[in-house]
C-alpha cells in the first residue's frame, strides 16, 4: 500500500480513538521521519531507528517516538513485539522553580509598575496550580463564583479553586477596569491571550526585573502552588487530584527539594 495512504488511514485510525491532536500531528510527524529513513518495516529498521532517536534526541522525544511506532505496528496488526522505551533516570531534585523569594519580588515589582495583567497572570498560576493552557481560560464569571471547572477526557472535570484573597483582589481589579464577563486575560487587541503571549510576556519582565529566566516561566509557577501546597498543607492525595494527575507517582516529585535547596541544606549543615 501506497505509504501516504498508509499515513491517511492511520489518522483515521487515531481520530476514532479520540487522540488529541497534538498527538495525532506528534505520532504522524515520527512515522514519516522513519519512513524517510527506512523504506520498509522490518524489525531490523526499527531497532536501527531507534539506535538513531538514542544518538540524536533526549529520552523524552525518543520515547514519544516509539510510542508512536507502536501505535502505527498495533494499527498494522504487526506480529512482532513492540520496541522498547528508553529508560528515563529520574531526578531526585525538582529544578528550575521560581523560589518564594523571587515570586514575592515579582508581585511587589508588578505591583508598583501597575503591570496588574501580569500581577494577576503569575498570581492565577501560582494560587490555583494551573496549567499555562486552563489560565487563559478563567472568565470574570469564575472569579465571582470563586473557582474554574475545567473537562478533560473521560468526562472527568476538575475543579480550580481561586483562593477567597485572590478572588477579592481579581474582582477589585475587574471593577477598575470595567469588565463583568468574559475572559480575564486579553492582548492588547482585545482578544484571549495565547500561550506563546504568556511565554513572551515573562521572558520579557525576567529581563526586566533581572530574574533567571529558566525559572520565569509558566510551569514554574504551577510548581510553585504545588511546593507551597505541600509545605502548608501535606495532602498529597488532594494535591493530586487539584494539579489534575492521572497518578500520585506524578505528585511525588513535589516532596523532593531543588538542586538549589539541596546546596542551601548541604551549606548550612556540613561543617565538617
Amino acid at each position: 500500500m501506497d505509504k501516504q495512504l498508509q499515513l491517511e488511514e492511520f489518522e483515521n485510525y487515531m481520530r476514532t480513538q479520540d487522540m488529541a491532536d497534538n498527538t495525532i500531528r506528534a505520532y504522524l510527524f515520527a512515522i514519516r521521519q522513519y519512513f524517510q529513513i527506512y523504506p520498509e518495516l522490518t524489525y531490523t529498521d526499527l531497532q536501527l531507528y531507534k539506535l538513531h532517536l538514542i544518538e540524536h534526541y533526549k529520552p523524552q522525544t525518543i520515547n514519544l517516538r516509539i510510542h508512536a511506532l507502536n501505535c502505527f505496528l498495533n494499527y498494522q496488526e504487526w506480529p512482532d513485539s513492540p520496541i522498547m522505551q528508553v529508560r528515563i533516570q529520574q531526578k531526585i531534585y525538582l529544578d528550575y522553580v521560581i523560589s518564594q523569594a523571587d515570586y514575592e519580588y515579582l508581585k511587589t515589582r508588578l505591583l508598583s509598575d501597575e503591570d496588574y495583567l501580569s500581577y494577576f497572570l503569575i498570581r492565577f498560576m501560582a494560587a490555583t496550580g494551573a496549567r499555562i493552557s486552563e489560565v487563559i481560560r478563567f472568565t470574570a464569571e469564575d472569579v465571582d463564583q470563586g473557582f474554574k471547572d475545567i473537562h478533560s477526557k473521560g468526562d472527568k472535570i476538575r475543579r480550580m479553586y481561586i483562593p477567597a484573597d485572590l478572588q477579592r483582589a481579581a474582582r477589585g481589579w475587574l471593577k477598575e477596569i470595567g469588565r463583568e464577563s468574559g475572559y480575564l486575560f486579553l492582548n492588547p487587541s482585545g482578544d484571549q491571550i495565547s500561550p506563546d503571549g504568556i511565554r513572551r510576556r515573562l521572558k520579557r519582565l525576567a529581563a526586566r526585573y533581572g530574574l533567571d529566566e529558566k525559572v520565569i516561566y509558566p510551569h514554574s509557577f504551577r510548581h510553585r502552588f504545588a511546593k507551597n501546597f505541600i509545605e502548608s498543607c501535606g495532602d498529597i492525595s488532594l494535591l493530586s487530584d487539584l494539579l489534575g494527575h492521572d497518578s500520585i507517582e506524578t505528585t511525588r516529585i513535589y516532596l523532593r527539594r531543588s538542586s538549589s535547596e539541596q546546596r542551601a541544606i548541604i551549606n548550612q549543615v556540613v561543617d565538617w
